[in-house]
């Protein structure tokens, strides 16, 4: 369907007077044709900028247990399913996630992700993250966010007196298109394991996974439901197609289709982070500097199985699109 509406405008001062896009506004702006995306773009700047400026929060993951997982998530390289090619290991030694958050320091990140594959955290494993936490919080001026799966209610709590400030469980894809891409858990299991990483003090992080054979009502959806949660933090990936998993033959992006999905997210979560995470390098591609006018936030470095840019490369571009890095304050 092609789109009349080019007054994006109104919709930038909608979303700063707080009123949610409706469906035909959002849908508007997905089917748009790419002749609109730059005024598209520049809508959501509006809202950017009132609400975060020009800052950019950088974050960083530390793929702290490979492989092993019981899950069969259907784009993902370390599930049960996956014959990705990758290296598989145990939960990496405190001293190890503790020398990966000083790397964080020196790359200038403020929050640093600590991601480990399987359903949940075993006794030992939220042991060994706890004290790793610790000494972390105890030495460096650095946010946490953990992501470890599924949580119980005690996990919660512990997580968060260890100094744990974020918590992420991403919905990855609609409601309605979930069980195509997972049937081990359900979509209602990770929005439970969020309102528990809430209730414990935690900040919410959830984001999805673009590409997945989604429909642009389903994306409007994601954004929708994200408000709904009042998730904090909102990582936009979009799909890396990784040979051996369920979804290796799916190329559904463009550039401009993500671009215009990071604008939508900005709109219908005007006062949320918005962070442009996994896979934008192969679907933004020569374009990924213009994801900062609708995101405020980016993963640099390497993601869970697969490389991304550069750090230095990530600084650059900030810099040479006028933005500036925002240092961590706690």
């Amino acid at each position: 369907m092609v789109t009349t509406y080019t007054n994006w405008s109104e919709l930038a001062e909608k979303a700063i007077q707080g009123e949610r896009l409706t469906m035909r506004e959002s849908l508007d702006l997905l089917e748009a044709p790419d002749e609109e995306l730059l005024r598209i773009m520049d809508a959501a700047f509006q809202v950017r900028r009132h609400y975060y400026g020009k800052k950019v929060k950088l974050n960083l993951i530390i793929n702290a247990k490979s492989g092993l997982c019981p899950e069969d998530c259907g784009y993902c390289s370390q599930s049960i399913v996956s014959k990705a090619a990758i290296t598989k290991y145990p939960l990496l030694e405190k001293e190890t996630l503790v020398d990966g958050a000083r790397k964080a320091m020196e790359l200038k990140v403020g929050t640093y992700c600590i991601v480990a594959s399987g359903r949940g955290p075993t006794g030992r494993e939220l042991d060994q993250v706890v004290e790793a936490v610790k000494e972390i919080k105890s030495t460096m001026p650095m946010k946490i966010c953990a992501c470890l799966g599924i949580l119980s209610e005690e996990q919660a709590v512990k997580l968060k007196e260890a100094g744990v400030d974020r918590y992420n469980h991403n919905l990855n894809t609609s409601k309605a298109n979930f069980g195509n891409i997972t049937t081990t858990h359900t979509y209602d299991d990770r929005v439970e394991t969020l309102e528990k990483a809430k209730a414990a003090g935690m900040s919410p992080c959830s984001g999805c996974i673009i590409g997945m054979g989604e429909t642009n009502e389903e994306i409007v959806e994601m954004a929708y439901a994200l408000r709904e949660l009042d998730a904090d933090s909102i990582p936009v990936n979009f799909l890396n197609s990784i040979p051996g998993t369920p979804l290796e033959n799916r190329r559904d992006l463009d550039p401009r289709h993500c671009l215009k999905v990071l604008a939508l997210m900005r709109l219908i979560c005007p006062t949320k982070e918005i962070r442009v995470a996994g896979g934008r390098e192969v679907n933004l591609r020569s374009m990924q500097a213009l994801a900062l006018y609708a995101a405020n936030s980016v993963f640099v470095g390497d993601y869970l199985t697969t490389e991304g840019q550069e750090a230095t490369a990530d600084h650059q571009m900030i810099e040479d699109m006028g933005f500036e890095i925002e240092l961590c304050a706690l």
